[in-house]
């Protein structure tokens, strides 16, 4: 029991209160201002964390589902299975309603077209401009699903940016206005200016404990979404060739 006290009185944590007594009012308010883009960065780790986490799972249950099914790239549409967490489900959705359109184009009930479970001779209607217009559009929603998932990144990337360059800020300010003050006060004495150096260097770490984590999280992130791009920009390849399969007229 004694040797926890000792080292809890050992800890650092009343000399880091003093140290943000002793800063100055720009150093208190960049302290003040890093805790705040700490927890919002923390926050933002989180909640990305757990949808990116949910957004993998769904997208290996969509994906086998699609890839089991062999007589239709509509038959998920056909039966109304939607797995929303997945982006892919919105490229998918995008997809067939676009193919919709088309068959609908060329004289064709959508609703009979896409709802069958196999793509009959009959439905084999669409020219190869067409297969490029579904195209288009399952690209531009797989670059928007791009763009959800980079939601908030820009925000933890500032965070990395700016929290050291906050914390160095208010150390130069620190230092700045200690030593200003030791020339109003005439004296040199260590123990004049050491407050001052100490609230300032505080600014300094908290900024560096505020970047630390955010690195890593962002690059664990970054690295999240550049698995689940590929996985989307790999389903639309297969999507668009499945189709033309189905429906597009050889020859």
């Amino acid at each position: 029991m004694e040797i926890f006290d000792s080292m809890l009185l050992s800890l650092p944590i009343a000399d880091v209160g003093s140290a943000f007594w002793d800063s100055t009012l720009p150093g208190k308010a960049i302290v003040i201002l890093l805790f705040l883009g700490s927890a919002g960065a923390w926050t933002i780790m989180y909640t990305k964390g757990v949808q990116l986490r949910m957004a993998s799972r769904t997208t290996r249950h969509f994906l086998q589902a699609f890839r089991s099914v062999k007589s239709s790239p509509t038959a998920l549409y056909a039966r109304e299975e939607e797995y929303p967490a997945t982006p892919l489900n919105e490229i998918y959705q995008a997809g067939c309603e676009g193919l919709g359109y088309e068959l609908a184009a060329r004289g064709i009930d959508p609703d009979d077209a896409l709802m069958d479970e196999t793509a009959s001779e009959l439905h084999r209607r669409l020219t190869l401009n067409q297969l490029e217009t579904i195209r288009s559009v399952v690209d531009r929603h797989v670059a928007d699903e791009a763009l959800k998932l980079e939601e908030q990144m820009g925000m933890l990337a500032t965070a990395v940016s700016a929290a050291p360059f906050l914390g160095l800020l208010g150390t130069v300010w620190g230092v700045m206005d200690a030593f200003s003050g030791m020339a109003q006060s005439g004296s040199a004495a260590l123990s004049a200016v050491a407050p001052g150096i100490s609230g300032a260097l505080l600014t300094t770490i908290v900024g560096l404990i505020v970047a630390l984590p955010s690195m890593v999280g962002y690059n664990m992130l970054s690295a999240h979404i550049r698995q689940i791009s590929v996985q989307m920009d790999n389903f639309a390849q297969e999507f668009v060739s499945e189709i033309q399969n189905a429906y597009v007229i050889e020859g």
